[in-house]
């Protein structure tokens, strides 16, 4: 006799895979891509304008710039499709606290590594005369302490997703993604020379992919992994507890 497959996983699965799940998933893809090739290029950019130079103050704030226009339009763009992650901690943060579901967290990951991996392929094929910059971590500083400070900038960021997100505010739908970007620059500018500043484990995991060094990639996964799920915690049960009535525009469409 065959064994039936309980519904619960049956709808589970249809949920994941739907058209309106994929059209999330593509939106994530895009999103992503264009903000890892604007945030390494920044890099690779300021290194050209400085001649190599890595140890002026344009190297940082350059790519702080980047980041920030970059990730509040690569928000803004998705905001409505697939909530605008763009980042598997923000993703990770959004799972723990419920808010889409352990499958479809699964395939935006998958989402955006894939779209990371693209965007620093485009850098490397197109900019011959530089190697795809990687996130390194200061010789004053240990790997533990680095993942620390990535943890802390990963739960400001999060944090401020989570209340760019909240429908209780009424904000317009772009003022959101400004702040999350501001608040990208402004963790550049502050790690930048420490840790790199990343926050993104799928932008650390994309240029360490084709520059082909995996040295230090756990301080870029475990620190904002963490800070992303203690954000998450923190805003929906201390600080703002949910309520009854409320709703969440990020992933609602594919919350399964």
């Amino acid at each position: 006799m065959r064994r039936m497959i309980p519904t619960s996983f049956s709808s589970k699965f249809q949920g994941v895979v739907s058209m309106n799940a994929l059209r999330c998933y593509v939106s994530e893809f895009i999103s992503t891509f264009f903000f890892v090739l604007a945030a390494v290029g920044s890099v690779m950019a300021s290194r050209k304008l400085m001649a190599g130079d890595v140890s002026g103050p344009f190297s940082v704030l350059i790519p702080a710039i980047a980041n920030a226009f970059a990730l509040s339009s690569s928000v803004y763009i998705s905001w409505n499709v697939s909530g605008g992650h763009v980042n598997p901690a923000v993703t990770f943060g959004m799972a723990v606290a419920g808010r889409i579901s352990v499958p479809t967290a699964l395939f935006y990951w998958t989402s955006q590594m894939i779209a990371s991996v693209m965007a620093c392929l485009v850098l490397k094929v197109t900019v011959v005369e530089q190697h795809v910059p990687i996130y390194k971590i200061a010789g004053e500083m240990t790997g533990f302490g680095a993942s620390i400070l990535e943890g802390v900038l990963a739960f400001v960021l999060v944090y401020t997703v989570f209340t760019a997100n909240d429908p209780r505010r009424g904000l317009p739908l772009a003022v959101g993604p400004i702040f999350i970007g501001f608040v990208a620059g402004a963790n550049v500018l502050a790690a930048g020379p420490f840790s790199g500043g990343s926050m993104n484990p799928a932008c650390a995991f994309g240029s360490a992919m084709i520059y082909g060094s995996f040295k230090n990639q756990a301080v870029y996964w475990v620190g904002p992994l963490l800070g992303g799920a203690t954000a998450a915690l923190v805003y929906d049960n201390v600080v703002v507890p949910a309520e009854d009535d409320r709703g969440s525009s990020t992933g609602d469409a594919i919350d399964v």
